[in-house]
């Protein structure tokens, strides 16, 4: 079985090679890392609840980097420091967008000691700290929009948590990266006193707009200040490394859906017409980016799935696609659903433990 000390690559479970229906058109490369557990370890019922007695939450973190392999490999190990108090499930790397996202699952307890902070702190700090060290935001490029090294984390309740506390866990690793770290660090949905919007920041901050031609992002903002306060860490922010946004909320999907054009700008009216800010499918953000040769996405934030879903967004996508004169692929998660990532949690601490 794989480690987490082997390269990348090798802990590969599953490569997601998306291609379009149109062999004209040629999307890079997304693939998807599921971290090891023991296959056919079948858990049943009974044991299924007695694992999941704790509190369970998740980590979702963005970094801002997908093709430097040895960078990758280190904040992994650094996640791997805390298993199998705190685990890392999953990761969705995309060559275009030159970003990668991770989602940990742990308990919201268990800190190991009356003052240690839980595991999950623990963690997403860990890998936070790793990313820093490794990655130079002054030298990335990519076709998303991002904030700094650790673009943003979201933390989200699972099994048995409740939202003010996964909040307060927020708030607790937000002082820390912007104490210990010292990056301007923001809070947002429940973390924040107001309830603080991610969208709201990324507008403030200018995170939609590209500064590099063909629209790509490139480098780090020349800037000395910032347009809002962080709230924590420094005013200023380094060129190395950036800001990061921090949240708590409720569990969000990960949608996106390819449209087979190099006209960016049509995927955008596409993304503004399907966009709740557009009037369009409630609880649903969307952008229209590039990715790849000849192909364009709209990749969007489903903020209450179990209310307008996946397949909702698919088809109004198409309909939007069709009105433009262009056709869509079929659309992709970056992210398991949360009961997959609960079971891949158990299938982990359940091997562990047989282990």
């Amino acid at each position: 079985m794989s480690s987490l000390s082997d390269p990348v690559h090798s802990l590969l479970r599953r490569h997601h090679q998306m291609q379009p229906s149109s062999s004209h058109h040629q999307q890079t490369r997304c693939f998807r890392l599921e971290f090891p557990h023991k296959d056919g370890d079948a858990i049943s019922t009974k044991e299924m609840k007695r694992m999941l007695r704790p509190a369970l939450a998740c980590c979702k973190l963005y970094i801002s980097e997908a093709r430097n392999v040895a960078a990758l490999r280190a904040i992994e190990l650094a996640a791997a420091a805390l298993r199998p108090a705190a685990v890392l499930v999953n990761a969705f790397a995309d060559d275009a967008y030159n970003r990668i996202g991770y989602t940990l699952v742990s308990p919201l307890a268990g800190g190991g000691g009356d003052s240690a902070p839980p595991p999950l702190h623990r963690a997403a700090f860990g890998m936070v700290a790793a990313a820093l060290e490794a990655i130079d935001f002054r030298a990335h490029d990519g076709a998303h929009p991002r904030l700094g090294v650790v673009d943003h984390i979201a933390f989200h309740p699972l099994a048995g948590a409740r939202l003010d506390d996964v909040a307060a866990l927020t708030r607790a690793v937000a002082a820390d990266i912007g104490d210990k770290l010292q990056v301007p660090t923001y809070l947002y949905g429940a973390a924040h006193g107001e309830g603080r919007t991610l969208a709201s920041i990324r507008r403030q901050l200018g995170y939609f707009t590209p500064n590099s031609p063909g629209e790509q992002w490139q480098g780090s903002p020349d800037t000395s200040s910032l347009p809002i306060a962080p709230d924590a860490g420094p005013t200023t922010p380094s060129r190395s490394k950036g800001v990061v946004a921090i949240g708590a909320t409720a569990w969000v999907d990960n949608y996106n859906v390819p449209v087979h054009t190099a006209d960016v700008v049509a995927a955008k009216r596409i993304a503004r017409a399907v966009s709740e800010r557009g009037g369009g499918l409630s609880a649903v953000q969307a952008m229209g980016l590039v990715h790849g040769n000849g192909v364009t996405e709209v990749a969007c934030n489903l903020l209450d799935p179990v209310r307008v879903g996946a397949e909702q967004v698919q088809e109004r996508v198409r309909q939007l696609a069709a009105e433009e004169g262009l056709a869509v692929g079929k659309g992709y998660f970056t992210d398991f659903s949360w009961e997959r990532i609960i079971e891949l949690y158990m299938q982990s601490v359940g091997a562990e433990a047989s282990g």
